[in-house]
């Protein structure tokens, strides 16, 4: 499961999601930098989106049937624009945002035993009902195991405890995460 994007390359995938999102808000063609080969790779990848700190949208491809760079440009364009839990995002709120990118493991399954909260996120299947949480979920809620798989199954709209069910389907991944942070008009990576 263990996989990496160097520090260049997410610069530039964090470059290519503010651009999609910019690029809209004014209402022009984007303009795409250069990258490497390494961001035609197919992967998953989630584009979250806060505000001063909040959740401001957060959508993901958990399929890994998209380049890497076309991933991330059309989900950083649905986290501010399509995520249906928040109106879409403003110009005027370009200075308060700070984006983050989920690059994605290939999925694998597993047994409930096998997740190590903060290490990997989840996706759990069940007729057709589903749920996902990233890795950084766990720690950011300070959740056990426990907690993190009945949040889980809640998320999906599955009775308590289903990730136990023999026709439920868990897999686990490990996700890249790096983001950056906005003063002003500036980015600066972390």
């Amino acid at each position: 499961m263990a996989f990496d994007v160097n520090a260049p390359d997410r610069e530039i995938l964090l470059a290519l999601a503010r651009e999609a999102i910019v690029s809209r808000l004014e209402n022009r063609s984007p303009v795409w930098p250069s990258h490497s080969s390494a961001l035609n790779e197919r992967r998953g990848a989630f584009v979250t989106i806060h505000k001063r700190g909040m959740l401001r949208g957060c959508i993901g491809r958990m399929v890994a049937d998209t380049p890497l760079e076309k991933a991330v440009r059309d989900m950083a364009m649905a986290a501010a624009f399509e995520d249906p839990r928040f109106p879409p995002l403003g110009k005027s709120e370009l200075e308060s945002i700070n984006l983050e990118i989920s690059v994605l493991s290939p999925m694998e399954p597993c047994r409930p035993d096998d997740i190590i909260p903060g290490i990997h996120g989840a996706y759990l299947t069940k007729g057709y009902r589903s749920g996902v949480f990233l890795p950084q979920v766990a720690t950011e809620q300070g959740w056990d195991r426990d907690t993190f798989l009945e949040h889980l199954c809640y998320k999906a709209s599955l009775p308590s405890g289903a990730y136990k069910d023999p026709d439920a389907n868990l897999l686990r991944f490990t996700a890249v995460v790096f983001g950056d942070q906005v003063l002003g008009n500036l980015a600066i990576g972390q």
